[in-house]
C-alpha cells in the first residue's frame, strides 16, 4: 500500500525504494545484468527458474545479481496450478526465498495468464508461506480473489507478453488503481520510457519489464531511461494531472488589453 505523505511502496511487509521491476532474460551477455541493475537503481528483479543452472555454477546467472537485490522467482513455464506450486516450492527449496511470481499460461499464441489457475495457485501458495505476486489479465473481480487469497500484489498485463505495444489495457488498470487496496504493478507490454511514464501517471504503483531492456542497443542506459521515466511519471501523479478540455484555454485573459 502507498502512503502518499513518504510515498513509500511497501510490498507485503518489505519496503521498496523503487518502483521499476527488472526481469532478467534475453540479454545478448548475462554479465552486463549488474550494470543494468545499477542503472535502473531497482531493488527486485525477476527470473525464471529454469534459467538458473546450480549445476554448473559458470552458467548460474543468479551469480550477475548482487545480494542485496530482492529475487523474485517466476513459475515461467507452468500451465497449470499445479505446476505453479511445485515450480514456487522447488525455486524456495534451491535458495531462491519465498517471494515469488505466479505466472500460468496455457495460451501459446498469446501468453496471455489464466486467471481461473492463478487464483488457485495463490490460495495454495500464501497458506504455504509464500510473498505472492501474481501476473493476470486485468480483472477486478479475479483481483479481489487474488487479495483476498492473501496476494501482496496484482500485476495486470499493459499487452502480451514481450509485444512492447504499450498499455493496450489502459482502461481495465485503472478500474484496478481505483479499487484496489494492495499495490498494482503494470507487467508485460511496456515497450518505451513514455508506457513507463504513462502508466505511473495514472497511479499504479511499480512497472515491471524485461525485454524493452534487454533487447534494446544498449541496456545499460535504456535502464536508466527507465528510471527517469518512473520516477517523472510518479511525481506528476502525485503533482496532480490537469484536466484534459476538449476547447482551447488561454493561458492568458484575452479582453482587457490595449483599450478592448
Amino acid at each position: 500500500m502507498v502512503g502518499k505523505n513518504n510515498d513509500e511502496l511497501v510490498i507485503g511487509s518489505k519496503v521498496v525504494r523503487s518502483r521499476l521491476i527488472t526481469g532478467s532474460g534475453k540479454y545478448r551477455d548475462d554479465r552486463i545484468i549488474k550494470d543494468v541493475l545499477d542503472a535502473a537503481q531497482c531493488d527486485i528483479i525477476t527470473v525464471a527458474l529454469r534459467r538458473i543452472d546450480f549445476d554448473n555454477p559458470g552458467e548460474n546467472m543468479l551469480s550477475c545479481i548482487p545480494e542485496d537485490k530482492i529475487l523474485l522467482p517466476n513459475t515461467s513455464g507452468a500451465r497449470t496450478a499445479e505446476e505453479a506450486v511445485r515450480l514456487a516450492r522447488l525455486a524456495r527449496a534451491m535458495g531462491c526465498g519465498n517471494w515469488i511470481k505466479i505466472e500460468v499460461i496455457s495460451d501459446n499464441v498469446y501468453l496471455l495468464p489464466d486467471n481461473f489457475e492463478t487464483v488457485r495457485a495463490t490460495e495454495i501458495l500464501v497458506k504455504d508461506g509464500f510473498v505472492v505476486l501474481p501476473y493476470m489479465s486485468p480483472d477486478l473481480y479475479t483481483a479481489r480473489r487474488l487479495a483476498d487469497a492473501g496476494a501482496v500484489a496484482v500485476m495486470p498485463l499493459g499487452a502480451p507478453i514481450g509485444s512492447n505495444r504499450g498499455l493496450k489495457t489502459l482502461e481495465l488498470i485503472e478500474i484496478l488503481v481505483s479499487e484496489m487496496t494492495i499495490p498494482v504493478i503494470v507487467d508485460a507490454g511496456i515497450g518505451k520510457p513514455s508506457h513507463a511514464a504513462q502508466a505511473m501517471e495514472i497511479g499504479v504503483d511499480a512497472v515491471l519489464l524485461n525485454t524493452a531492456i534487454a533487447t534494446s542497443d544498449d541496456p545499460v542506459s535504456m535502464a536508466r531511461a527507465f528510471r527517469l521515466a518512473v520516477e517523472a511519471g510518479r511525481l506528476a501523479y502525485l503533482a496532480g494531472l490537469s484536466s484534459v478540455s476538449s476547447k482551447a484555454r488561454a493561458s492568458s485573459p484575452l479582453t482587457g488589453f490595449l483599450g478592448e
